[in-house]
């Protein structure tokens, strides 16, 4: 997973100092969704954990939209960090 590389870079007491940063929430809400999804792949009839899952990528579309609105730098560099494809714009 990317999270080992990604906190690798990050010490603890960035870490802590950091926990409130949309980058961080982000890939917090990255990790909750690849477990969930490998979740899925014994439990395919959980549905209420896929209601959970549709609420983390809601909230993690959110950020994600705020971050790209308020500063495409760092909304570029975190899609490539956690290889996410960009969503589609309405």
């Amino acid at each position: 997973m990317v999270k080992n590389a990604f906190i690798s870079v990050i010490s603890q007491d960035e870490k802590e100092k950091s926990k409130g940063s949309v980058e961080f929430q982000v890939f917090n809400f990255t990790n909750k969704i690849r477990r969930l999804t490998s979740h899925f792949e014994l439990h395919r009839k959980d549905y209420l954990s896929q209601k959970g899952l549709r609420t983390i990528i809601g909230k993690r579309q959110r950020l994600l939209s705020y971050l790209s609105k308020k500063n495409k730098v760092r909304y570029k560099q975190l899609i490539s960090q956690l290889d996410i494809r960009e969503p589609k714009m309405r």
